[in-house]
Formats: structure tokens, C-alpha cells, sequence
């Protein structure tokens, strides 16, 4: 044989000898996912709201202003074929005389996925109201920064309806549903 022949030879049997020598394995991984719908208003504790009374007469009230900003934080994992998300809001009591109006911002801050689509100022009512839609598998981040800032106000509608008031509590619920 020459020496050609037998380098092939050679180069073949190793090949051969690699080739079925291998093996192959396999292991079934279980994969789980849970349906998320988890949502946070941030920082904690509560807003006040102190209308000024006016210091000459035959002019009005003067609206509240105070850090009226929260952030709204949440994090979605939808089911299978499962619609878009979204955030209402609603309060617990009206003042008459008295709207308090809300307005979400776009996500701004940490987060991935689908996040809502806010809509315009709303005033608020006992009835739940959307705020946010068109939330899928997303996380908005935590706390301050994250998330939707949302911006609290209030105003007079009809200065007929107004009566005194001290420290009313109102309370805004938020809910995220599908």
C-alpha cells in the first residue's frame, strides 16, 4: 500500500471511529408560567387637598395644589389567548361641588413588554372608569420613576353645591382586569 492510500485509509477509519462512537440523550424540561396580574400605586401614603379660601370677596376659591403625583406600577402575564389588560379607577364618594380629576402618562422608566396605552383626563366617579389599556405581558419596574405617573387634581364644577368641609376622605381604587 502506499503511503497515500493508507494516510486515507487512515483519515476514514478515524472519522468512521468519531462518528459512531457518539451517543445522543435527551431529558424532557417542564416549563411553567402563571397568570400575573399584579398592580402597585407608589410612593405609599396619602395626598391632601386644601382648596384657599380667597382674600378678597367676589373672587373664588383657589384650587388645591400640593405634590399630587403617584406612580402606578404592574406587572401582566396573560393566559393563553388571552386579551389585553387594563387599569381602571374609581373613588369611593363624590364631593359635590367638586370634581377630582385624574391623568395617566405614557410608561416611562424600567419595563418591558406591552404596556398600556393611557387615555385622556378623566374625572373620577363611583363608577370604575379605564385609565390604562392594551396591557399584555409587561412589567412597568417599582416604586417612584417606574411605571405610569399618574396626576391627581381637583376643581370646582358648581359653586351651588358647595359646603364646608374638613379632611374628607376620599379613596381611589385602582384595579387592573382584563
Amino acid at each position: 500500500m502506499r503511503v497515500l492510500d493508507r494516510f486515507i485509509l487512515m483519515i476514514c477509519f478515524s472519522i468512521f471511529t468519531a462518528i459512531s462512537s457518539q451517543t445522543t440523550g435527551n431529558r424532557t424540561v417542564s416549563v411553567s408560567l402563571p397568570v400575573v396580574a399584579l398592580l402597585d400605586v407608589e410612593p405609599s401614603g396619602n395626598l391632601n387637598f386644601n382648596f384657599i379660601a380667597p382674600t378678597e370677596a367676589g373672587r373664588p376659591l383657589v384650587n388645591p395644589a400640593s405634590d399630587n403625583t403617584k406612580w402606578l406600577n404592574y406587572t401582566s402575564a396573560l393566559a393563553p389567548g388571552g386579551v389585553s389588560r387594563r387599569v381602571t379607577a374609581s373613588i369611593n364618594q363624590t364631593i359635590p361641588g367638586v370634581d377630582i380629576k385624574l391623568q395617566a402618562a405614557t410608561a416611562s422608566g424600567m419595563g418591558a413588554g406591552v404596556r398600556g396605552t393611557p387615555v385622556a383626563q378623566i374625572t373620577l366617579s363611583t363608577a370604575s372608569t379605564t385609565i390604562i389599556h392594551g396591557i399584555g405581558g409587561a412589567y412597568t419596574g417599582t416604586g417612584t420613576n417606574n411605571g405610569h405617573r399618574i396626576t391627581i387634581s381637583m376643581t370646582t364644577n358648581n359653586y351651588s353645591n358647595l359646603s364646608t368641609r374638613s379632611n374628607t376622605p376620599v379613596v381611589i381604587t385602582y384595579t387592573i382586569t382584563e
